[in-house]
Order: structure tokens, then C-alpha cells, then sequence
């Protein structure tokens, strides 16, 4: 991959090579071999770098996803046992009550009660059948008692398991990332020496093939021709507390699990989908550092930033058009800063931003 380009960019001909090569045969003809060679040679390293990064990026959008489910099972996991703990401290309270209010009335002296009451033992004997219940009662009480706290435990026992696995799921999900990032930067660069030659190395073949004479003026001519001077496009809407807001359009899908349009799977849709239209521009939500800028699974293009204001927050930017990412890794970028444009890639069933925010970037 990288080290074939590197090899053929100290090689690259020069016009007066190319004009040279044109007045004789055998030279000519060996000159449009390398630079066919250079071309191939460009294109074949775009391609491999490119299929390298798009499945490195769906190694981390997966890792992700795992972490994001397991992060909302170990939150939803120690709720369960908070209210556990709660409705079991609740229940060994009633039961201790009911247990000394019963041992305030058991001293009393049941044969003489009975021998001295006269006509009034009928009504004891009634009132021993209640005591009997309210001993029943009693026992039930705290199994019941001994029932949510050993539910509680349980719980809190599966939280805290929850909480451990949680952390091996960050640690192989920033992994995943951090070997995304690394393709996705050697899948750029490889575009970027193709772009940075195709145009020339195409205008130097088709001297020597067509026998015109193309000059380095006119290929310079060309390519501003082509590209063009790039408008800048305006902020998006800041706030007072220093976020903005990443596109247009209404909110289509907010986060939770979801019947996945694409998939038709129940999953965990964790971000907000804007409705902005195609091709239109995306801001950064907040200043700070791109960690990841490439392509991301079911995410398509992908964009991720982390905050650089020491609160732990990162953004991220999915289903970018292709060709529409305007920032690289390790790019600082404002607040409101256009970084990339509207599309539909990955697993999108129409144009729009799929917005994250996440906690450790």
C-alpha cells in the first residue's frame, strides 16, 4: 500500500522529462509505461486504504453500539436494584414493628387471664385467633422482608458484573477507534497523493499519446478551472453556554431503542437525527479536537470530536455524503465551524445528520 506510493512519488517525471521523452520512440514509449504505472499505481493504493478503513470503521461502530447497550443495561440494572434496596429496607422496617408490638403484648399471663375473666374468657379466646393471624401475618412479613433484600442483592450483585464488562467494552471500543482513525488517515492520504497527481501525470500521458503539447501553464490553468475558489459557509446557531446546533431541519428520530428503518431490527438508536437536506453543511457542536474523521459501519462517513473544555463531552456526525468530510484527524475546530455536508451513507434511508454526544469522547 503506503510504501509502493512512496516508492513511485520520488519518481515522479518532470514536463521537461515528459517533453524530452517526446522526439524519441523507444523513450516515449517506456515514459507512458511509468506514468501508467504511477496512475495504476495511485488508484490501487486509494482502493486498498479505502477497503482497510471502511472495515476498520465497522469494527469500531460495532464496538460502540456494544458499549451503548451495555452502558444502558448497567444504568437500567442499578435503577432496578436502587428501588430494590429501597422497597426492602421498607419491608424489614414493617416487619421489626410488627414483631415488637407483638413481643409489648406477649408477657402478659394467658391461665390466670383465662381463670379470672369469668364471662369475658370467650372474648380472649376470639382475640387469641386474631393474635394467631397477626403472628401469621408477622412471619409473612419478614420472608418477605428477607425476600427483597436478597432481591436487592442480587441486583446490585448483576449492576456491579454490569459496571466491570462495561469497562472492557470502552477499552475495545477506543481501540477499535484509534485503528479506524489510523486507516481512515492512510486512506486520506492516499486520495490526497492522487489528487495531488492524477491531474498532472494525466496531462503528461496525454502528451506523449496524443503527441499535443500540453504545457505545465496550461495544466495550472486546469485545475483552477476545476476547482474553483471555495465559498466559506456561515456558523451555526450558537448559545449562550458555548454549543451550536449541528444542522438544519426538524428532528426525525431521538434516542432510545427503535424499530431500525434500514435494518428492521429492534435496536438502541443512540443519537438525534436532524432532517437537514442533502448536501447541506454540518457545524461542529461544540470547539474542540477531531479523534475521528472517515468511514464508521452503519454510519456511513463519520465525523467524531472530542470537547476541549475539560467536561469529558464528545460529538459525533454521521451518514456524510460522500467526498463531504472537511476535516481530518487531529484538526482543531471552532464552535459553529462548518465541517462537513449532508448525505445519506451507510445505514440511511435518506439524507440527514445523525448527531451524537457522547461521555469520554
Amino acid at each position: 500500500g503506503q510504501a509502493t506510493t512512496a516508492a513511485w512519488a520520488k519518481d515522479y517525471p518532470s514536463w521537461t522529462d515528459v517533453q524530452n521523452a517526446r522526439n524519441n520512440v523507444t523513450a516515449k514509449k517506456a515514459e507512458i509505461q511509468r506514468l501508467q504505472a504511477l496512475l495504476a499505481a495511485l488508484q490501487s493504493d486509494v482502493e486498498t486504504t479505502q477497503a482497510v478503513a471502511e472495515q476498520k470503521g465497522a469494527d469500531a461502530q460495532v464496538a460502540q453500539q456494544k458499549y451503548d447497550e451495555a452502558a444502558l443495561k448497567a444504568n437500567e440494572l442499578q435503577k432496578q436494584a436502587d428501588a430494590a434496596q429501597v422497597k426492602a429496607t421498607k419491608s424489614k422496617q414493617q416487619a421489626g414493628q410488627l414483631a415488637a408490638k407483638l413481643a409489648r403484648s406477649g408477657g402478659n399471663d394467658l391461665s390466670a387471664t383465662l381463670f379470672f375473666s369469668g364471662s369475658k374468657a370467650n372474648d380472649l379466646l376470639s382475640q387469641l385467633g386474631l393474635a394467631s393471624m397477626v403472628k401469621d401475618q408477622s412471619a409473612g412479613l419478614y420472608e418477605k422482608a428477607i425476600q427483597d433484600q436478597n432481591t436487592a442483592q442480587s441486583l446490585t450483585d448483576q449492576a456491579n458484573v454490569a459496571k466491570d464488562a462495561l469497562k472492557l467494552l470502552a477499552d475495545a471500543a477506543q481501540k477499535a477507534l484509534e485503528e479506524a482513525a489510523a486507516a481512515a488517515e492512510k486512506a486520506a492520504a492516499a486520495f490526497a497523493e492522487q489528487q495531488d497527481n492524477k491531474a498532472r501525470l494525466d496531462a503528461q500521458l496525454a502528451t506523449l499519446v496524443d503527441n499535443v503539447d500540453h504545457t505545465e501553464a496550461e495544466y495550472a490553468a486546469g485545475i483552477k478551472a476545476l476547482w474553483g475558489a471555495s465559498a466559506g459557509l456561515g456558523a451555526g446557531q450558537i448559545s449562550a453556554t458555548g454549543w451550536a446546533r449541528p444542522a438544519g431541519g426538524h428532528i426525525t428520530s431521538s434516542y432510545g431503542y427503535r424499530l431500525d428503518p434500514y435494518t428492521h431490527a429492534y435496536a438502541l438508536h443512540s443519537g438525534t437525527d436532524l432532517g437537514a437536506s442533502c448536501g447541506s453543511p454540518i457545524f461542529a457542536a461544540h470547539t474542540g479536537t477531531v479523534t475521528y474523521a472517515g468511514p464508521y459501519g452503519g454510519y456511513g462517513n463519520y465525523i467524531r470530536i472530542a470537547n476541549d473544555d475539560g467536561s469529558g463531552y464528545g460529538t459525533g456526525y454521521g451518514h456524510i455524503v460522500n467526498g463531504g468530510i472537511l476535516v481530518s484527524v487531529g484538526q482543531q475546530v471552532g464552535v459553529g465551524q462548518n465541517i462537513a455536508k449532508v448525505g445519506s451513507t451507510g445505514w440511511s434511508t435518506g439524507c440527514h445528520l445523525h448527531f451524537e454526544v457522547y461521555v469520554g469522547g
